[in-house]
């Protein structure tokens, strides 16, 4: 990357343009530099709206307020997000009665399940299983985004004994 930056700056300067070898070099070193603090503050610029956004694209609505209780993501060839929310228990009795209510629920206690190991990793249509383990009530979605993609593979849990959401994303 710093090879770009310094060519931004050198080729100008040889073509007589010094000042816009200057300029170039500084945009890309500020572009370069947001992007490395993007990734360093990713965690700490995460908010409400942004897990809101991460529940709705799974269908799954908070009416009431929440607190958001932890926030990691990382990895580089396997990425994993995960966030702890702390919700209301008329929202947390309600997302547990679509659970239960759903047509694939399996009401027997699972004490490990792992959905992408069920199916194709790279062919095949969204899958969803809900169940409910000794501490928690959990819906999964799974979806294949074709060959040589990662796929989609989201988990949803709600805690048995307090208030907690916990939404993980994993791209393997």
């Amino acid at each position: 990357m710093g090879g770009i930056i310094y060519l931004s700056y050198w080729i100008p300067k040889k073509l007589g343009k010094k000042k816009l070898g200057i300029i170039l070099s500084r945009i890309l070193s500020v572009g370069v530099i947001l992007l490395i603090l993007s990734f360093v503050f990713d965690d700490i610029l995460f908010f409400k709206r942004d897990a809101k956004k991460y529940l709705s694209e799974q269908k799954i609505e908070l009416n009431d307020d929440f607190e958001i209780l932890n926030n990691q993501s990382g990895g580089v060839m396997d990425y994993y997000h995960r966030f702890e929310l702390e919700i209301s228990q008329v929202d947390k009795n309600r997302l547990i009665n679509e659970i239960r209510s759903a047509e694939n629920f399996q009401d027997s206690v699972i004490s490990y399940y792992h959905l992408p190991s069920y199916f194709d990793r790279y062919s095949g249509e969204l899958i969803t299983a809900n169940y409910e383990t000794d501490r928690e009530f959990k819906t999964e979605f799974y979806q294949p985004n074709g060959k040589g993609m990662a796929p989609t593979y989201r988990i949803i849990s709600i805690s048995k004994i307090d208030k907690k959401l916990t939404f993980e994303d994993i791209i393997e």
